[in-house]
């Protein structure tokens, strides 16, 4: 009997022991979601940071030259990420530059009082500092999308697990083989579960590689936009320089039979002047002169010049909507994209093959999957062939300056450069769809413009004589001052010579006699070419102002002012220069 007594006091023991177990696997199941809970907070924040820190590594540039548009295209490319809930750049005094918002989610209006980090229940906010050379240039700021309630109590479902097997374990303590068996069938829907959330982490990391592509291909593009415009401008200087001696040689000369060495070296000259301007058109600083324009008209109006750039076994249609609105361009630079195409596609069909020239309106709503960056009223302008296309590593590079599949002296590779660089600078964009073996067709969407197109303007007659007056000439580069300088005084002005604005204005602000004022725009100091302009028409009210420049993206502000893009002839600035007296003549 004390035996059995002492066994029964053991089996009165079993349920305190397994309760006691029950309330130890509670415990270990909290213990288990607090870290689990821990790990995957610290997951989505350390994701977060990668995010951001590539984030500022990519705008660096465009806050550097305050690129705003550089600076969204660079934040549009987080839409790929479906974990970004909103993002936003800042400049350093906290000015918001640009953003992108999902499902609401506004960042903050002021990046100033931005915390480095902060994880909250639902979501993810990081930010990050954008530095360059070890000076702070702005934030860049990042919040994930909150997480739904569902998948948040996924990941407790093992603590409720913990929980029902030791509630098991003390009501029904011969049931272990079932729960077993439950816990196996559970364990096989996990696994599935798990598989189906390795695929989906693939596909983000693909989508996460593509949007990295992207960004640097951007950087890529706007890096040598930058080069090719600086250089572009040098050179134009010094076509200048020797259009001018030309020029001055050609008046000294006299009749003495050199008019085709002459006319030889202007070609020259001309042949330099449209290659920059390509180059310049590509790096977006070419000096537009945009108008209102019929897009309809224009290209039925090219129908003739289009066919003549085509073979006679190539078939040219023209497929235009009744309907189609104007856009703001510069008419020369729009013909030129479109003549450019059109020889391209030429060149990509060695035989007999068929051109399509084709026009539409569209409507573009924010976040399209045609133009991701584009949003509003826009012409669509495409030109497609039936040419042999291009392979995945050419269309990639089908847009840089200078590279080209032709063969040596059959192109220079400005054409499709000078199409996206007058495209991205009329404020639209270009895009490039091809295959090998399957023809290429080149996109082109212009943003619509409310104005009336205007009709062609009369070219002013040719002036001939000599004139007479104290010209003031503002130039910084040595050389071009000096073979300016020296026309103009061969036309018979009297000649007063200012290294940069800020000392062109000193005179003005005496009593040196000024009868006109010859300014480029691009100069160093206080003043530009511009500036230097309105500083003059506040001193000397009626003093004829005319401007020079090879690019410059202050063109516009100067619309109020005669401006000569460079290299120009000796007959383009002796018109000017009397436009401008007769102009402002009392």
């Amino acid at each position: 009997m004390e035996r059995l007594s002492r066994i029964s006091e053991r089996w009165r023991l079993i349920p305190r022991i397994a309760l006691g177990g029950a309330v130890l696997l509670v415990l270990a199941s909290a213990a288990v979601a607090f870290m689990s809970e821990r790990a995957y907070q610290a997951s989505r924040l350390n994701d977060m940071r990668v995010q951001a820190s590539i984030l500022a590594a990519s705008v660096t540039a465009a806050l550097a030259f305050d690129d705003a548009a550089a600076a969204q295209e660079y934040v549009n490319a987080l839409r790929a990420s479906p974990a970004v809930a909103a993002a936003a750049v800042y400049r350093a005094d906290g000015a918001l530059v640009a953003s992108y918002v999902r499902s609401g989610a506004l960042p903050p209006p002021d990046g100033k009082a931005l915390a480095e980090e902060a994880a909250r229940d639902d979501s993810v906010a990081v930010s990050a500092s954008v530095v360059q050379e070890g000076e702070r240039l702005g934030t860049v700021f990042l919040r994930t999308v909150p997480e739904p309630m569902a998948r948040r109590l996924g990941r407790y479902s093992g603590t409720a697990l913990l929980l029902v097997m030791a509630t098991l374990i003390v009501a029904i303590l011969g049931a272990a083989q079932t729960e077993l068996s439950r816990v196996n069938t559970l364990l096989e829907r996990r696994a599935l579960d798990l598989a189906d959330a390795n695929q989906n982490l693939r596909v983000q990391i693909e989508e996460r590689e593509k949007a990295e592509a992207a960004l640097r291909q951007s950087q890529k593009m706007e890096a040598l936009g930058q080069l090719t415009g600086g250089v572009a401008h040098d050179f134009n200087n010094l076509l200048q320089a020797l259009s001018g001696c030309l020029g001055l040689i050609r008046r000294r000369a006299g009749d003495l039979g050199l008019d085709t060495i002459f006319e030889a070296g202007q070609q020259a000259i001309d042949r330099g002047a449209k290659l920059t301007q390509q180059l310049m058109a590509f790096a977006r600083r070419q000096a537009l002169r945009p108008a209102a324009i019929d897009v309809r008209d224009r290209l039925l109006g090219m129908s003739e010049l289009l066919a003549r750039a085509l073979r006679a076994d190539i078939r040219l249609d023209i497929d235009l909507a009744p309907d189609l609105w104007a856009v703001e361009v510069d008419p020369t630079q729009f013909e030129l994209a479109i003549l450019n195409l059109a020889v391209n596609a030429r060149d990509a069909m060695p035989a007999a093959g068929q051109l399509v020239v084709e026009a539409a309106n569209v409507r573009l709503e924010p976040g399209n999957a045609e133009a991701p960056g584009l949003a509003g009223e826009f012409v669509r302008i495409t030109v497609r062939d039936t040419g042999s296309g291009m392979e995945p590593d050419v269309l990639a590079r089908a847009f840089e300056p200078f590279f080209t599949t032709k063969e040596v002296g059959r192109g220079s590779g400005l054409g499709l450069s000078q199409v996206y660089g007058f495209v991205r600078q009329s404020g639209g964009e270009a895009r490039l769809e091809s295959a090998s073996g399957r023809g290429t067709a080149v996109t082109m969407l212009l943003p619509r413009c409310h104005k009336v197109p205007e009709g062609t303007a009369a070219l002013p007659p040719d002036l001939a004589g000599r004139d007479t007056g104290r010209i003031l000439l503002v130039e910084d580069d040595p050389i071009v001052g000096s073979v300016l300088g020296a026309t103009l005084e061969d036309m018979g002005y009297a000649v007063l010579r200012a290294a940069s604005g800020d000392e062109a204005a000193q005179l003005l602000a005496g009593d040196a006699p000024v009868d006109l004022l010859l300014s480029d725009i691009v100069m160093p100091g206080r003043l530009t070419g511009v500036d230097l302009a309105r500083e003059a028409r506040r001193l000397r009210p009626r003093l004829p102002v005319v401007l020079m420049t090879g690019y410059s993206e202050q063109v516009a502000a100067g619309q109020d002012f005669q401006v000569l893009s460079k290299p120009y002839q000796l007959s383009t600035l002796v018109d000017a220069l009397r436009r401008a007296r007769e102009t402002t003549a009392p």
